[in-house]
């Protein structure tokens, strides 16, 4: 069976606090990625110790200036820079119009309700994760949080030598930057659950390298690149990369949850990624 690496999204910090370590954390969500894969793979047959991944990339406590006793932001009590990707990201949404000239706490109040109203807690949660992540990992180009989760991600991917990887989220970026910045890695399938790589004003611009004529492209290392997004997940704008990235092999949109839209126990666990990984499963 082939090696897949996983490389899990935002909001993973809770498992470093659980664990104490980021081995303990990686293995935790080892164990979870198995028993969602298992699910999509066969259709949620009972799972009796299955295992599909070889590690999950750990980096989510890579990411916080606090250890380890670091809690969630409120959307209205975040600092200026995750504030700052919050607005753009509102904007993506198309919530920013409707609320001209008012102030940033303002909007930021009314984005908090207007999530809770049309997509419930889970989107506000996420929103609540997503934006100091974001911030934090994106400081700067040499960012000590981007180099260090960065780093990590390529020597999960070293020192398992995967035939796949599949990167959720946030991990989506971290794993493209990682593949970019080490050209002695290379994978036959790079799989991306909701990516965010496409947000314009939030991700898209200041990623490493740098696009080039409004379009980035595929790591050279990579053979083959399938990209899923579920047609309700915000954090994937837009959904489809194929028009921002050259080298796309394929992208997918799939409907997993309306209000859980984003989960990666979803994405593995809807079968979405079933034939493309089924190749590399066999003997």
């Amino acid at each position: 069976m082939a090696a897949i690496v996983g490389v899990h999204g935002i909001g993973k910090y809770k498992y470093f606090q659980a664990a104490g370590t980021a081995k303990g954390a990686a293995d935790t969500m080892r164990a979870k990625w198995d028993r969602y894969l298992h699910a999509g793979l066969t259709g949620g047959a009972p799972y009796t110790g299955q295992s599909y991944v070889s590690e999950v990339a750990y980096y989510a406590h890579l990411l916080r200036k606090e250890t380890p006793a670091a809690t969630k932001s409120d959307l209205r009590k975040m600092d200026a820079e995750s504030q700052l990707v919050l607005a753009a990201w509102m904007k993506q949404m198309g919530q920013v119009g409707d609320f001209a000239g008012e102030r940033l706490t303002g909007l930021i109040h009314r984005f908090a309700e207007w999530l809770l109203t049309r997509l419930g807690p889970h989107a506000k949660d996420f929103a609540e994760d997503f934006c100091p992540e974001v911030a934090a990992y994106l400081a700067s180009a040499d960012a000590a949080a981007r180099v260090r989760a960065r780093d990590a991600v390529a020597e999960t991917i070293r020192r398992n030598r995967p035939q796949v990887v599949i990167a959720h989220s946030l991990g989506s970026v971290v794993t493209y930057e990682a593949l970019w910045a080490y050209q002695d890695l290379s994978v036959e399938l790079l799989i991306t659950l909701g990516s965010p790589l496409g947000m314009r004003g939030v991700i898209f611009e200041r990623l490493q390298p740098l696009p080039q004529g409004g379009r980035g492209r595929c790591p050279r290392g990579v053979r083959r690149w399938i990209n899923i997004a579920d047609k309700d997940d915000i954090a994937a704008i837009p959904g489809a990369l194929k028009g921002t990235f050259d080298g796309v092999t394929l992208d997918e949109r799939v409907n997993i949850d309306w209000a859980d839209f984003h989960t990666v126990r979803n994405y593995l666990g809807c079968g979405a990624v079933n034939e493309h990984l089924e190749p590399f499963l066999k003997g």
